[in-house]
C-alpha cells in the first residue's frame, strides 16, 4: 500500500517522467515494453544496491523490495547484463580519443601517431578497431598518409548507437547525482541551475549564445586538467574513479508545453 510519502513522490515522477515517455512513443516503444525493462532495472538495482552485508538478496527479498513476482525475478536475474557497460565503456574511450586529438590541435595524425593517442587513452582495444569505427562514422578522414579529423567530429558522436549511449550516460549521471542529493541529509554532488521566467525570445537568444560561451569554455578548462590528472595519476592502483560534469541549457515558450 502506497504512502502520503510515496503518492507525493509519485506525483513529482510523473512530470520527470514525461519528457522520457515521448521519446518512449517516438522510437516506438510501448507502454508493455518499458514495463519489461523497468522491471529488469528494479531487480538489478534490488540486487546491486540492497544488499545486507555483503550477500546477494535472494529472489524473495527482491520481490518484496520491488514488488516484482518471485518467477521473474529469478529469470530475471538469470538473463544477466544487457551490454550497456561494455558499450557505455566503448563510447568513452572514442570521445577521449577525440578529445585528446582536439586539444592537442587537430592537426592531422600519422598512423604511427595515431597509434600512439589510442594507447595513451587504452589498451584493451587495438587502434585499429578505433580508426575502422571512427572512419566508418565520418569523424575521421584518410588523406594520403595522414588521418583528418572532420567537422563532425568538433560537434560530438555521429552515429546513432554512441548519441544513444551519450543520452543515457548524461542524463543517468545527473539523475543519479540529483538522487544522492534527494536522499541524503547533506547534499554530496555539486548540482546548481539558474531559471528564469517572462524572458523575451530575443533576450533568451542573448542568454542561451553566452552560455554556449561559458559553458564551452568551462569544459575545456577542466578537460585539459582532467587529462593532465589522467596521465600523472596512469600508473597509480587507486586510480578507479570517474566522473562526469555536465552542462545544459533549455528553453520553452508559452505554446511549447
Amino acid at each position: 500500500m502506497a504512502t502520503d510519502d510515496s503518492d507525493r513522490f509519485l506525483r513529482v515522477l510523473r512530470g520527470l517522467i514525461r519528457p522520457l515517455v515521448r521519446i518512449l512513443i517516438v522510437r516506438g516503444v510501448t507502454a508493455p515494453a518499458f514495463y519489461r525493462l523497468l522491471k529488469s532495472v528494479y531487480v538489478e538495482v534490488a540486487d546491486q544496491s540492497f544488499r545486507l552485508d555483503t550477500d546477494a538478496p535472494t529472489d524473495s527479498r527482491i520481490s518484496l523490495l520491488t514488488g516484482v513476482h518471485r518467477r521473474d525475478v529469478k529469470a530475471l536475474r538469470l538473463a544477466g547484463d544487457d551490454g550497456w557497460e561494455a558499450a557505455r565503456a566503448k563510447s568513452a574511450i572514442f570521445a577521449t580519443v577525440l578529445s585528446r586529438w582536439r586539444t592537442a590541435g587537430a592537426e592531422p595524425l600519422d598512423r604511427a601517431a595515431f597509434d600512439a593517442l589510442v594507447a595513451q587513452v587504452s589498451t584493451d582495444v587495438r587502434p585499429r578497431t578505433i580508426l575502422d569505427e571512427l572512419l566508418r562514422q565520418g569523424l575521421v578522414v584518410a588523406r594520403d598518409d595522414e588521418l583528418a579529423l572532420t567537422a563532425d567530429a568538433i560537434a560530438g558522436p555521429a552515429s546513432e548507437d554512441h548519441r544513444l549511449v551519450f543520452f543515457a550516460a548524461n542524463l543517468g549521471d545527473h539523475l543519479a547525482a540529483a538522487a544522492e542529493n534527494l536522499l541524503a541529509d547533506e547534499p554530496p554532488f555539486f548540482e546548481r541551475a539558474v531559471f528564469y521566467t517572462r524572458l523575451t525570445p530575443d533576450a533568451v537568444d542573448a542568454l542561451e549564445a553566452r552560455a554556449r560561451e561559458l559553458g564551452q569554455d568551462l569544459l575545456v578548462t577542466l578537460d585539459a586538467e582532467s587529462r593532465a590528472a589522467q596521465d600523472a595519476g596512469r600508473t597509480d592502483p587507486a586510480n578507479s574513479e570517474r566522473y562526469r560534469f555536465g552542462l545544459y541549457f533549455y528553453r520553452e515558450g508559452a505554446d511549447d508545453t
